[in-house]
Order: structure tokens, then sequence, then C-alpha cells
């Protein structure tokens, strides 16, 4: 970390949108246009600006393209779109790209992403954009930009709606937590390419930090409702920049985003599946796959080990969002990798597969080999303070194993975090987040009832030996 509090997080550099406003934007943008420089990746001189739909946002752009105008090349602004459409017209178009995004955390935070031309960037390249930054200022200055907004959304449409045959959706009635997503409107365009009646709903003027993977958050209460008041097959959504998706099924169950990506991989054929510890371990009980490939959380490992994998790859993160590699074909045509994560591609391939087999998506979920899992987070917890918690179930075994006392410990993974398999067959991981100040818990078990209990009782647990207050009432 910085003295400007700004920090790689598990996928860009995340902060206080204050501490990043400004200066700093500038001269983190500086630092990897020179890192691309040295590794000769600058491309033909174009460089894509994108940004979220939080108030900080456009301001920060700004920042980005009066660096690139000091760096001597020619910044390109992409508007307010999905990060996955950013990286794909960059790619596309043969040049770098920044996309201002704080993701899924909240309002008063921000973030950069950066993509080279040949796509995201690597934790070697976080080390060497850290290598390259100095405390050299840009001066304010009027910047003008060319417009490449409507090339690059459409190219991003063109591309999700080759996912689905067009009418395949035809008789489907979705709806669609927009909130404020900048993936809302590009969603009801493509479903409604494919044949669904849309609903839009939850429209929000001001951000909204929806995190896809805490399905107890009380800004989720009114989706079950919306079921059952429109007649819903499914509502989808996405987080705030589009790249981690959201799904609750007709019955009102929320799909979790390893599932997700499970049925896509199956969806487009994959051989190899790279995906964090954190993901279902149904995927090697499930024999789909020839390869499995376990990684620490965060895009860069996941997309690391994908360009190892062999045959055709699929890559996605226990979020859901998912990462297209080599070899994948859909109906016999070919699907340009984008090794970036994606929302909308799993939404589609799910809804797709579901279609396909005429069934609903609480069915197709019910016949894989999974076994229940959630997760959560405690909240405002210091980096520091998880650090000395995660220590200690590391380092002392027997106050792991007294801790563990009422489930029994018969296996520990420390890919990402610890994680412990039980006596039972169950599993309790805890992680700090990359990305904000929390504490994340995971959990399997047999029955969502007993996953409940699990999850009730490590962050519980978690919290006490913290000496945080308890959680409040999960749904």
């Amino acid at each position: 970390m910085s003295g400007d509090g700004l920090k790689f997080g598990t996928s860009g550099l995340r902060g206080l949108a204050t501490a990043l406003a400004g200066q700093a934007a500038r001269r983190y943008v500086l630092a990897f246009l020179e890192h691309a420089r040295r590794k000769g990746e600058l491309g033909d001189g174009r460089v894509f600006i994108g940004r979220d739909l939080r108030p900080s946002s456009p301001a920060i752009a700004e920042d980005c393209a009066m660096a690139v105008v000091a760096a001597g090349l020619v910044p390109v602004d992409c508007g307010a779109l999905p990060t996955p459409a950013l990286a794909l017209h960059a790619m596309a178009e043969g040049g770098a790209a920044l996309m201002v995004t704080g993701s899924h955390i909240p309002a008063d935070r921000n973030g950069l992403k950066f993509y080279l031309p040949s796509g995201e960037i690597s934790k070697a390249d976080e080390e060497g954009i850290l290598a390259c930054l100095d405390e050299r200022g840009v001066p304010d200055r009027p910047v003008r930009m060319a417009d490449a907004s409507a090339e690059a959304a459409a190219r991003y449409l063109a591309r999700c709606a080759g996912l689905l045959p067009e009418g395949q959706l035809a008789g489907w009635r979705i709806g669609i937590f927009e909130h404020s997503s900048v993936a809302r409107d590009s969603l009801g365009l493509v479903l409604r390419a494919a044949g669904a009646e849309t609903i839009g709903l939850g429209r929000s003027g001001h951000f909204v930090p929806v995190d896809t993977e805490a399905f107890g958050d009380a800004l989720f209460a009114p989706l079950p409702g919306w079921l059952d008041q429109y007649g819903l097959d499914a509502v989808v959504s996405a987080d705030g920049d589009g790249d981690r998706p959201l799904l609750m099924d007709g019955s009102g169950q929320f799909v979790r985003g390893d599932v997700l990506g499970l049925i896509a991989a199956r969806y487009l054929g994959a051989d190899s599946v790279v995906t964090p510890v954190t993901s279902n371990s149904g995927l090697e009980r499930s024999g789909f796959f020839a390869h499995v490939i376990r990684t620490r959380v965060g895009s860069p490992h996941v997309i690391a080990a994908m360009a190892a994998a062999p045959d055709a790859v699929i890559g996605f993160e226990a979020n859901g969002g998912t990462l297209v590699g080599r070899n994948i074909r859909l109906d016999g045509r070919a699907l340009p990798e984008l090794a970036t994560r994606d929302a909308m591609l799993p939404l589609l391939c799910v809804l797709g597969a579901a279609a396909r087999r005429g069934q609903g998506i609480a069915e197709l979920v019910a016949g894989l080999p999974l076994q229940a899992a959630l997760a959560d987070r405690l909240q405002n917890v210091p980096d520091a303070r998880s650090a000395v918690f995660l220590g200690r179930l590391a380092d002392d075994p027997a106050y792991a194993e007294a801790l563990f006392a009422p489930h029994g410990i018969a296996e520990l993974v420390r890919i990402d975090g610890m994680q412990f398999r039980t006596g039972a067959g169950e599993m309790v991981h805890f992680r700090a987040s990359g990305n904000a100040p929390e504490l994340r818990c995971y959990v399997e078990a047999a029955t969502p009832e007993a996953a409940r209990a699990l999850l009730d009782w490590g962050l519980a647990t978690a919290a006490r030996e913290m000496g945080l207050p308890p959680p409040g009432p999960r749904a």
C-alpha cells in the first residue's frame, strides 16, 4: 500500500474516492503507461477510458485522460459501460484501457482497472506499475476525447447476443434488478433480442453497492416479492461495473456465482475449468470437465492459470464473473477469448441452458452434484484485525482445533485464507477481502439448513474472536 491509502486488490486499484481523485489517479495512470511502454505494449497509442455510475467516476475519468495526454498518447472516451465491454473494445482496437470503477464496494470508494492491448494486467504488472510510480504531477488542462461509446457498446452487445439463438427465451418473463449497474440497459437489450419479456425493477439514480455474493443484504429483500408480483421466471442483475452476475430463480432462491460459472462452462463445452479455491467442491465431483484447476481469489490469478490450462478453457470466480479462454466454440462458432470477468455471459448461458432443456432454473440447478453453499461477510473489519485472526488460525493448531471443536478438522487448505474441511465433510473458509475492509466467510454443507447454521456459526465465531459485535440476523 502506498502513502495515499490506495492498493491493488483482487482486481485493480482500490481506495477512498477522495484519495484517488486528482493527482493520485494521474500518477497511477502515468505509472501504468510507463510500465506498458517498457514492456512494448502501448499498442497504437490510443488509450480507451470507461467508467461506472458512481458519482466520483466522471471526474476521475477526466484525470485519467489528462495523464494519457501528458504521456503523449491519445485518450478515447467509451463512456459508462461494463468493464468487459471496455476490455473487449480496447483489445479489438489494439489499445490499452482504463476502467474507473470501485465495482461493488461503497460509493465513497473507487478504483482503476488497467488493461494492456493484450488484456487484463497480471500481478507482475501490478508490481511493475508500482515500480514506475513517482511524484510527478500532471497539471490541470482541458482534454477533448474522441467518443467511441456507441462502437464499444455495439461490439459488446453483438458478442452477448451471439450466446443465445434468436427466440431461445421466447415465453420467459425476466425481471432486471437495475439499481445502478452500468450493465442494466445492456441486459435488457440482449434478453429481449433472445425473445424474453423483461421488467425493469429497482432502478436507482444514486449509486448502490451491490455485492452479488452477500445474499443476506437487506437491499435484496424486494426480489422474492417481485417474482410473485410480476409473474417472473427469474430476476437477473450485475454489480456496479457489470463483471459479477446475480440471479434469483423462479422459486425465490439465489443461484451462487460459482454455480452460474459451472453451468456456463458446461454450456460452452469447456474441457478445463480454472477457478479459485472458494468455488464449490462439486466441480470435481461432477465429472463434467477433464481438468479443474484451483487458484487464489482474484482474476489475475485465474487468468495466469488459464494461460497454462489445456484444451478448451473457461475461468470463473466464486462471484460468478466468467472469463473465456482458448478454443471455446458454441454451436460450431468460435467464441473469441476475453480473459476478464463478465457478468452477462454466465447469466445468458444459464438461461440458455435451462431453455434448451425445457427446465426452470431451479430444476437445472437441482440436477447438479453440489453441496449447499453460502457466503457472507463481516464489514468494517480493519485488515490488521483480520490478519491477526487468520494468522492465529494458521500458526496455532491447538487454537484452530479448539475453535472447531464442535465440528472437527479433517483437512486444511491454505491457498487463500484458511479453509477447513470438517469431519462431516462440511467446509468453512475464512479470508480477508482484497477490495474492502471485510472478512469473508464461505461454507458448504449437505443441506441448505446446515449451510445456514454453519455460516451463522462461522460469522459469529469470527466476530467474537476479533472482538467485534455479533452479526445481526441474516436472511
